[in-house]
């Protein structure tokens, strides 16, 4: 009777909850490694380039001379890999 509840358990586990955790992993991974002067892309879709950092904050230059500060989890990507995904 169990039996078919522990296989869905375990299809969705592996569909579902391992990419996901594999993926916030990455992304945790790129976050610590991230350093002044990359280019980044923002969840909200902003490019910058990284003129400082803290340990919760990043500074991002988005134009001559015009710079934003923003929490650093809400960095998406590098800039570089988002251009690499619209050329696939």
């Amino acid at each position: 009777m169990f039996v078919p509840f522990i296989f869905i358990f375990v299809i969705f586990y592996f569909l579902i909850i391992r990419p996901q955790s594999k993926r916030q992993k990455d992304h945790q991974k790129f976050l610590t490694e991230v350093k002044r002067g990359d280019e980044v892309v923002t969840s909200s879709g902003i490019l910058g380039r990284i003129e400082g950092i803290t340990d919760q904050f990043v500074t991002l230059e988005i134009a001559d001379g015009v710079r934003v500060k923003m929490l650093r989890s809400q960095i998406a990507t590098s800039q570089k890999a988002a251009t690499q995904e619209e050329k696939k």
